[in-house]
């Protein structure tokens, strides 16, 4: 019954020791995971970005925002100097909380009355409002407290009265902050898994030898493989954001064009990528290993699901070279908070530049394949 078996393991185990390539795959993807996994991976949220408004410019607040300072959940981004660019910090992403502080706030407290704080909380990432808008309250109601403690007739209210607006999704629903960035995990992974079979089926069924002794040029060749799935990956954009619409009911705030132009930098950008995995890959499944060595760090460390601001450094660092990082908080800021290009060229621009270095360092390695 089991004749021949110790030969066919034998010969098993010999293709799949001959085989480093695969091996190797076989061998870093779980490590890869587990390290991404156990670092990247933090449910509370730290860090978070902050402008300050502050009127008054005592003492006074300044204690108070320096419990905020110290609490480690605020990292301070710097200040403004009116209520637009207030507003305009959040809109353009370079913070996630803001905090106004009144003119009146010092002689408030004096007066043994309640002094108000306003603090605007970005609702386009709800995981991280929710845990601010935990957070400011403890901090007023503490900070109450030790007014408190100092006087000798107890107020009838609270002295700092803390008044948390969330703007863009008021209501923290998990569907307005989960499916754009789902758009942009979806666009990643199929752009760049059919850019990468479509070379690798050709090495595999042999018709690439074939193509290179047509009169058609590397160039030609290369561009004529990209362009039809980048127009592919239009398309998929164009579906994902139509089901989003009106499935979810998620309403593009934006400028849809933005959106657009942005979307066609990053569908490049994965084409460039799966054609730097089509000049590695000897097979199909080498390719899709060598998919996930890039899909599973995008889907961790891109601000798809967890703040990036809670990563360790190296991790955090990490995050900025990923395309999909920009394409999210692009997707996110024109989708949700009504950005418009002004606001977020800094966001494309670091797109472009990993987009024209991915293309060119695979554009070299398929040349040199061909070659």
């Amino acid at each position: 019954m089991f004749k021949g078996l110790t030969s066919i393991v034998y010969k098993e185990t010999f293709h799949i020791l001959r085989d480093f390539r695969t091996l190797f795959l076989m061998l870093l993807l779980p490590s890869m995971d587990l390290i991404i996994f156990g670092y990247a991976i933090d449910l509370e949220v730290r860090n978070i970005s902050t402008v300050v408004y502050n009127l008054d410019g005592r003492r006074q607040s300044r204690e108070l925002l320096d419990m905020f300072a110290h609490s480690g959940y605020f990292s301070f981004r710097g200040t403004v100097s009116s209520d637009d660019e207030l507003e305009r910090a959040i809109v353009r992403g370079d913070a996630k909380v803001a905090i106004k502080i009144p003119p009146d706030y010092t002689d408030q407290l004096l007066r043994g009355k309640s002094a108000q704080v306003q603090v605007l909380l970005d609702g386009s990432d709800s995981t991280v409002a929710m845990q601010a808008l935990q957070v400011v309250n403890a901090i007023a109601l503490r900070r109450s407290i030790d007014i408190i403690s100092d006087r000798v007739n107890l107020p009838g209210e609270f002295p700092i009265d803390a008044r948390p607006r969330v703007l863009f999704n008021p209501d923290l629903k998990t569907p307005y902050f989960m499916v754009p960035g789902l758009v942009g995990m979806i666009m990643q992974s199929v752009t760049m898994l059919l850019t990468a079979f479509a070379v690798v089926r050709e090495k595999e069924t042999g018709t690439l030898e074939q193509l290179m002794v047509t009169p058609v040029s590397r160039m030609g060749l290369m561009m004529g493989k990209l362009l039809p799935y980048a127009v592919v990956g239009f398309i998929e954009m164009v579906f994902a954001l139509s089901l989003m619409r009106f499935i979810f009911q998620v309403p593009i705030a934006g400028n849809v064009f933005v959106l657009g132009l942005f979307g066609m930098v990053f569908v490049f950008t994965n084409l460039g990528l799966g054609l730097f995995i089509s000049t590695i890959a000897q097979n199909q499944m080498q390719a899709v290993q060598l998919a996930l060595v890039f899909i599973l760090p995008s889907i961790l460390m891109s601000g798809f699901m967890f703040p990036i601001e809670s990563m360790p450094r190296p991790l955090y660092a990490l995050a900025h070279v990923i395309p999909a990082t920009y394409w999210i908080r692009i997707l996110r800021g024109v989708i949700l908070r009504a950005a418009g290009f002004s606001d977020l060229w800094n966001q494309g621009a670091w797109m472009i530049v990993i987009g024209v270095f991915v293309l060119m360092i695979a554009a070299s390695r398929f040349r040199k394949t061909l070659a």
